[in-house]
């Protein structure tokens, strides 16, 4: 990598890039260049370029970019070469949604548990994971070393459960509550706020 300075906007983008790349090796294609990627993701050829070259590169003048490496080096990038403890807190429907969804763990993100303060719901299994009482969250992340925590609870429990993850060695949290979350220093946070992107999109077809 040429510089750790890398923007977000570039990063941002990386996941896109690697989708695509899977949907060409589901085609069998086997190499393209900047100028065919530009037509199929939206970018254009410079603008993947000079993403890909914050990285190395990875293209040969005259052939393009082999698409099969490139899909290994980016996933690489984004540290999808390793697997990845993680857990639910909140176990209602979109905690329920996310326990179902089945790429999660083709990508090595491997579910351990949930965890929820509704009796009726301790104790059930969701896709053969185990709902535990939320009051065994913090010994459970800290004696089975969990990465990542999806955290789908009220905005009122919000801050609270993610203390309680960043006191017994979180390392990072998929926030999916209306809250903006103060975390440890060493924390990092992807938050999905969905009536914000709902609010962008009404934003959007009021302007069309």
């Amino acid at each position: 990598m040429k510089d750790n300075k890398i923007s977000m906007a570039v990063i941002r983008r990386l996941p896109k890039y690697h989708r695509y790349l899977s949907q060409l090796i589901d085609r069998d294609v086997h190499r393209i260049s900047s100028k065919e990627l530009s037509k199929i993701i939206g970018f254009s050829a410079s603008q993947i370029r000079q993403d890909l070259n914050n990285f190395g590169g990875f293209g040969q003048q005259g052939y393009g970019y082999n698409v099969e490496a490139l899909y290994q080096e980016i996933g690489k990038i984004l540290g999808l070469d390793r697997e990845y403890k993680t857990i639910i807190v909140g176990a209602g429907n979109l905690g329920q949604a996310l326990a179902n969804y089945t790429n999660f763990t083709r990508f090595g993100y491997k579910l351990y548990k949930m965890f929820d303060l509704n009796p009726r719901l301790i104790g059930l299994k969701i896709n053969d994971v185990e709902v535990l009482d939320v009051d065994l969250l913090g010994d459970y992340v800290k004696e089975n070393d969990i990465d990542i925590a999806y955290v789908c609870t009220n905005r009122a429990s919000a801050q609270n459960i993610a203390d309680i993850l960043c006191d017994n060695g979180i390392k990072g949290i998929w926030n999916f509550t209306p809250v903006d979350l103060q975390l440890k220093e060493g924390v990092v946070a992807e938050n999905i706020h969905l009536i914000e992107n709902l609010f962008t999109l009404s934003y959007f077809l009021k302007e069309k």
